[in-house]
């Protein structure tokens, strides 16, 4: 029954990619936007936590372009912005398959209010799409806000696309002010997760890529049942990481 089962997805899976490629009967698919929120503040130059995020990250970008091959409902388009002193823009909204990552490198303080007000500058309508799928916001840090984060925090969750986004947050050691990571999630389900080293790191790094990414693309708010008092998105728990000699951060 189980084979039978399989095959069965398989088939339907296949008739999807047909109809998309047949004239006038593709399906059109919905964006989804993927953003990386990246501390580079000085304190990330301790203990190589920079260079082994910029490695993390360009690890995960074939696992990411793989998983949005599969992925029938949503084209993925990524993007980043980085804070330190003030908050930019380092890439702007790509394509899965032509996003590329640039080193980036730690220096002054940690701005994060000033990277939420950047971020919800983009999260309603335009440029978000009132046909697009609640967008995911990655944020990673090491350690504990220099501004305002709470007005910061409140202008992004004022924004539409803002409340109903999939934020996960990734602490970089122990020194990451989770409190506040918490409060960026917004979910009692679920907590920040904690990379006490570089392999860790990469690990997370990878699963919100893929696993998150997969799961954003299945909203709640496309059922009829979904009454918008719970997270819009069943998130499977991340994988457990196991300390050992190589814990550093």
């Amino acid at each position: 029954m189980i084979l039978l089962g399989e095959i069965v997805i398989n088939i339907i899976h296949l008739i999807f990619l047909i109809l998309m490629t047949l004239p006038g009967g593709e399906i059109s698919k919905r964006e989804l936007h993927f953003i990386w929120i990246v501390d580079c503040s000085g304190s990330m130059r301790d203990e190589g936590k920079i260079q082994a995020l910029n490695y993390a990250i360009k690890e995960a970008i074939p696992h990411m372009q793989r998983e949005s091959e599969n992925n029938i409902q949503a084209n993925l388009l990524i993007s980043a912005l980085k804070f330190s002193t003030g908050a930019q823009w380092i890439i702007p909204p790509t394509m899965v398959n032509e996003f590329k990552w640039t080193d980036i490198e730690a220096k002054g303080e940690t701005d994060l209010g000033q990277a939420f007000l950047l971020l919800s500058e983009i999260l309603h309508i335009p440029p978000m799409t009132e046909r697009g799928l609640p967008p995911v916001l990655v944020l990673l840090s090491d350690g504990q806000p220099t501004d305002n984060f709470k007005d910061g925090l409140d202008k992004l969750l004022s924004e539409p696309w803002g409340r109903k986004a999939i934020r996960v947050s990734i602490a970089i050691g122990e020194d990451a002010n989770t409190d506040i990571l918490q409060r960026f999630i917004g979910d009692g389900e679920r907590q920040p997760l904690l990379a006490r080293n570089p392999e860790s790191l990469t690990k997370y790094i990878k699963w919100v890529s893929t696993v998150v990414q997969s799961a954003s693309a299945k909203p709640k708010s496309q059922q009829k049942s979904y009454d918008g008092s719970i997270s819009n998105v069943d998130i499977p728990k991340p994988p457990e990481m196991i300390s050992g000699a190589t814990d550093v951060w």
